[in-house]
């Protein structure tokens, strides 16, 4: 991988800063790989130039910032943002297609899926601003969630293969076929936690709507006996 000697000599140079600026143009749809680029940061840190504890926090920072930005942008543009020259590059009609079946299919957990898919991570997070089906906090909370697996993992990589590159680079290949495969298990092992909980809380409802109407009828049933039971007025003389 080219891009990984090259990124490993920029953020040699710059460091942090390059690091964040990076990651948050992979996050505008910037034509180099975000596993890449933390990988490289790992390596910098690996090799002494960074505290890798550091590069953590400043990589999760830029990657939920650029994840931010495009599901932002979709949320308040709609289908407009679409007919932008620079979002259709991003979002050719292929893509948009790809990520509406996925959407479909998925629901939010589409964007955990999504930090795991190379090529997919831009379309997908505007997409999801577009469809307005997910709140700020949820998109959040999601994407979040697969950055704290996703960004650790590819920098703790890194650091550990910093001194040799040629294992590091098979490592990386590797991971990178697994990564995909393993969001979709976590994926669907959420959905299904999730699917599982709605149904139990719904037939909880259900459960307490029935215990209502029941309780309300017994206590028709009672004022009913109740006033059939007491005595009738003495007529006056």
């Amino acid at each position: 991988m080219i891009e990984l000697q090259a990124l490993v000599e920029v953020f040699q140079v710059f460091g942090y800063e390059a690091v964040f600026l990076i990651l948050l143009a992979c996050g505008f749809g910037l034509p180099i790989p975000e596993d890449v680029t933390l990988v490289a940061a790992g390596v910098i840190s690996g090799l002494g130039y960074t505290d890798v504890h550091t590069m953590v926090f400043v990589a999760m920072a830029g990657v939920l910032l650029g994840d931010g930005v495009m599901f932002t942008l979709g949320h308040i543009f709609g289908r407009r943002i679409l007919k932008v020259h620079l979002v259709r590059k991003i979002i050719t009609p292929e893509r948009y297609a790809q990520v509406q079946a996925k959407f479909e299919k998925y629901g939010p957990w589409v964007v955990f899926m999504g930090r795991f898919m190379p090529g997919l991570r831009s379309p997908i997070f505007i997409v999801t601003g577009v469809s307005r089906k997910v709140s700020y906090l949820k998109f959040f909370a999601i994407d979040g969630l697969a950055a704290l697996i996703s960004v650790p993992l590819w920098i703790y990589i890194g650091k550990f293969g910093a001194n040799n590159l040629d294992v590091l680079l098979k490592t990386v290949k590797k991971f990178q076929v697994g990564a995909v495969s393993g969001a979709v298990f976590i994926a669907a092992t959420l959905i299904v936690i999730y699917y599982f909980r709605h149904k139990r809380h719904i037939r909880g409802l259900r459960k307490e709507q029935h215990n209502e109407k029941h309780d309300k009828h017994k206590m028709s049933d009672s004022a009913h006996i109740h006033s059939e039971n007491s005595p009738e007025p003495l007529n006056p003389l």
